[in-house]
């Protein structure tokens, strides 16, 4: 499939939120997004799509996604970032930020804390100078075509461009073609972490990390 590949922009974030919803999922029905905002699907890609344009800037936001085009529609998107400047702090903050002016109260805010717990047991390390790729996802027609491949390639193309000198990727263990498709690009895992929570919330055994260098 031909595609355009772009910088991600505000505009963008309804289809970004889908990008972090589809890929936070992976191969299973749910996802820590899913947990976080239980319920009816538009109200939960809508605080996605805020998540994309809100401040401090994270991992989430609009500003590190590139976007794949095919005739003049989106059917892909990933991103890029250094956690040492778009790391679970500034993604904590911006989430903060939007819980607030939608008036969550402090209980309501715990109790999102709780339901995504099982999370916390298997995210994989972000070390500060490594070019972490993230949210990669590609529309159902787009899937098996080269889409995500290029997406992978000009993000990785990106990070060396910026000076860095290793990528990483993760993925949810058993998501044999997302392994794949980071395989195919150079990616190798080197380790996993894995929780009974985790399985039994999200129906993998937990998450893998994978690097290579630029």
């Amino acid at each position: 499939m031909d595609v355009t590949i772009r910088d991600a922009t505000a505009s963008d974030a309804p289809f970004l939120a889908w990008v972090m919803l589809t890929a936070a999922r992976s191969h299973r029905p749910l996802s820590f997004w899913d947990y976080a905002f239980p319920g009816p699907e538009a109200p939960r890609l809508e605080y996605l799509a805020a998540m994309a344009v809100a401040e401090p800037i994270s991992f989430a936001h609009f500003s590190g996604f590139l976007v794949a085009e095919h005739d003049g529609r989106p059917v892909g998107g990933l991103s890029g970032y250094d956690a040492a400047t778009k790391g679970m702090e500034t993604f904590l903050g911006a989430l903060t930020g939007i819980l607030a002016a939608r008036e969550w109260s402090a209980e309501h805010q715990e109790l999102l804390s709780v339901r995504v717990a099982p999370m916390t047991f298997c995210m994989p390390e972000s070390p500060p100078g490594v070019w972490i790729v993230e949210w990669v996802a590609t529309v159902p027609k787009a899937r098996g075509r080269g889409v995500a491949n290029a997406l992978l390639r000009e993000i990785l193309a990106r990070g060396d461009k910026a000076g860095y000198a290793k990528s990483q990727i993760s993925y949810l263990i058993g998501n044999t073609p997302a392994q794949t498709a980071y395989e195919r690009v150079g990616f190798t895992t080197v380790d996993e972490k894995r929780h009974p929570d985790f399985e039994a919330a999200f129906g993998s055994p937990g998450i893998a990390r994978m690097v290579r260098d630029l």
